[in-house]
């Protein structure tokens, strides 16, 4: 079976990510790994962590009806969100790799925030960046 990375993070451009990443893997019959990436380390405190399974507990209401095989790993240990990432990515052989990217006014559009850019330069495989909906939170 093939395996898809997807970068899940609580916003509308991880839920757009989530949503593309889960029709892929419907389409090519495959697993879904989910990264939900905290620099924290350290400094990862109560508060954050319970917003943090409250957003794993977003992930599994979104995915569950889906029937999609799938894994969610919560990694807290200080990296960068693009270093775990392509990190997953190279660990589990991942076909490819679903991030998902905010709106950007005319001038943000010159550069691409500095996980994407880092996922799309490092990453061992294809990477599929997705924008999130027009006026979802």
């Amino acid at each position: 079976m093939t395996t898809i990375v997807v970068g899940y993070v609580p916003k509308a451009e991880g839920r757009a990510a989530l949503r593309r990443a889960a029709e892929e893997a419907t389409l090519r019959d495959a697993k879904l790994v989910v990264v939900n990436s905290h620099r924290g380390g350290r400094s990862f405190d109560s508060d954050e962590a319970a917003a943090s399974d409250a957003a794993l507990t977003e992930v599994r209401e979104q995915l569950d009806p889906t029937g999609v095989p799938y894994e969610v790993r919560q990694l807290v240990r200080g990296l960068d969100p693009a270093e775990d990432l392509v990190a997953v990515a190279e660990q589990v052989h991942a076909e490819f790799i679903v991030i998902g990217l905010r709106r950007r006014s005319p001038v943000g559009k010159l550069i691409l925030g500095s996980n994407a850019q880092r996922v799309l330069l490092d990453a061992p495989c294809p990477v599929l960046a997705v924008k999130a909906d027009e006026g979802e939170d």
